[in-house]
């Protein structure tokens, strides 16, 4: 089964989306599952994971209400006031909702936080600790600045599954911080309950003309890390629509496993993901 373990649905006519800007006007419009879905059949992709894009309860009661109706939706990561101190009693109100069952995750854009070291905050670390006792995963949106927050909040909650998004957010378009991204990912090659999407690296690179070729080498990077039972696919769909369709995305992708074997390559398009949301 092929799992596609990061993409959005998103109505800016309806909700406002802060970092929605004039540069990424081309995927500032509403996008849910009837544009999704031939995209997914097209590329054999079998089930997905939708992912929260705004902090909102309200944004992931709608996830959540159409993973209800929705088929191919195995998953919801969600948005939770980390630092509420009711973050449990709201977790299992989620899940009392209409689709409340495929609630699989928690996450926050952590790197637009001011403070690198947010997630150390002694009121979030509680938020991260009802998470984890609701068993739910928590993704990790961060690039290297707060790589050294996420690694130590990875340390004290060894019992949490945690997953990276994006494979941290080197900069693949002029390689400039690619040194300081892998001193600070390499770490986590040794804490078994972190995996890693390989996701958003398209957005990363040059939008116009960037190739497999350019993201062979931070792919191989993070397999050699996490090796491919901790390293799941994701389209990041629709912002990946800035650099290239879906099936550019998908296919790049797939030119940069290559080298697995055929096991390797099910666990990155689906059975890592099924693993560690517990699908």
């Amino acid at each position: 089964m092929i799992v596609d373990a990061h993409h959005h649905f998103w109505d800016p006519t309806r909700a406002a989306y802060p970092w929605m800007t004039d540069e990424v006007a081309k995927i500032r419009r509403p996008f849910g599952p009837v544009d999704l879905a031939p995209q997914l059949r097209r590329c054999g992709v079998d089930r997905s994971i939708v992912v929260q894009a705004r902090a909102s309860l309200d944004e992931t009661r709608d996830l959540l209400a159409t993973s209800a109706v929705t088929d191919f939706l195995a998953g919801v990561v969600g948005w939770l006031d980390l630092t509420d101190a009711h973050a449990v009693q709201t977790i299992a109100e989620l899940r009392a909702l209409p689709g409340g069952s495929k609630l699989v995750g928690i996450r926050h854009q952590v790197h637009d936080e001011p403070d690198p070291a947010w997630l150390l905050r002694d009121d979030v670390q509680r938020g991260l600790a009802a998470v984890g006792a609701a068993g739910l995963a928590y993704d990790l949106l961060v690039r290297t600045r707060e790589l050294p927050a996420a690694l130590e909040t990875a340390r004290r909650f060894p019992d949490v599954r945690f997953v990276i998004d994006h494979i941290g957010k080197p900069s693949i378009r002029d390689g400039r911080d690619t040194a300081a991204w892998a001193n600070a990912m390499a770490p986590f090659s040794d804490l078994a309950h972190v995996s890693v999407k390989l996701s958003g690296m398209v957005t990363e690179a040059d939008w116009a003309l960037w190739r497999a070729q350019d993201l062979a080498p931070y792919v191989e990077r993070v397999l050699g890390w996490f090796g491919p039972r901790r390293c799941m696919f994701g389209s990041d769909w629709p912002v990946c629509l800035l650099a290239g369709d879906y099936r550019k995305v998908f296919d790049g992708l797939l030119a940069t496993l290559d080298g697995l074997d055929r096991a390797g390559t099910d666990d990155v398009l689906g059975a890592t993901a099924i693993r560690v949301y517990q699908l």
